[in-house]
């Protein structure tokens, strides 16, 4: 009876054995593949995409739901209480710029937008910046604050053009604004024929006001 108990412990040991250099072999072998596909991977480069497929990637990311169609309405006040609205300026080609005072390309493109829309105005264009900073509308105090510290951004970058406040409010219709500056080029019939998001240079921003200046009609 012994004899019987010991060879049976003898035939689980072995068992156990097996079962333990098998996950042994296992992970090594795993482990190796591991290994196998890094360096594969540090041998191989990465194809890079061909210029046109960059410019296809840029152009993809640089459009909007609203291209073609009419720019969402608006009213919005600015740091002033004055109401204005997009339907003020019908007959005009008009960039509707999405801008913050912590928004550091914004810093870069404001003064670019200011020479242009001295160089276009006479033509019938016209910027409207529109401040997605916060605003606190529950605390009479802060709000005030969030409105002066807009207002020293304005004078600060020297901004000649209407600078409109509470963005936020007309980003749904505008397709959600994620990133800033966010540019919408509207002709001079209401219809967005241009879309920039981010930085772009100035060439292509005087491109796309050229653009929606001759869209439409005089």
């Amino acid at each position: 009876m012994k004899r019987n108990h010991l060879v049976l412990i003898l035939l689980i040991a072995a068992l156990v054995l097996m079962i333990w250099s098998g996950v042994v072999n296992y992970r090594h072998r795993r482990a190796e593949e591991a290994q196998l596909q890094a360096m594969q991977s540090v041998l191989t480069p990465a194809t890079p995409a061909s210029p046109a497929d960059a410019a296809a990637e840029a152009a993809e990311e640089d459009k909007s739901p609203l291209q073609g169609k009419p720019a969402p309405a608006f009213t919005l006040e600015t740091l002033q209480g004055q109401k204005v609205s997009l339907a003020n300026y019908k007959g005009k080609a008009v960039l509707v710029n999405f801008m913050a005072t912590w928004c550091a390309p914004c810093k870069v493109e404001t003064p670019w937008l200011i020479e242009l829309r001295k160089q276009y105005g006479p033509q019938g264009f016209e910027i409207l910046g529109v401040s997605t900073d916060d605003l606190d509308k529950d605390d009479e105090k802060q709000n005030a604050q969030d409105k002066e510290d807009i207002a020293k951004f304005v004078n600060h970058m020297h901004i000649d053009y209407p600078v409109l406040i509470d963005g936020d409010s007309i980003s749904h219709p505008y397709g959600g604004i994620d990133a800033l500056p966010s540019s919408f080029f509207v002709d001079r019939t209401g219809k967005v024929v241009a879309y920039t998001v981010g930085l772009h240079d100035r060439s292509e921003l005087e491109a796309n006001i050229k653009k929606a200046i001759a869209s439409g009609g005089a």
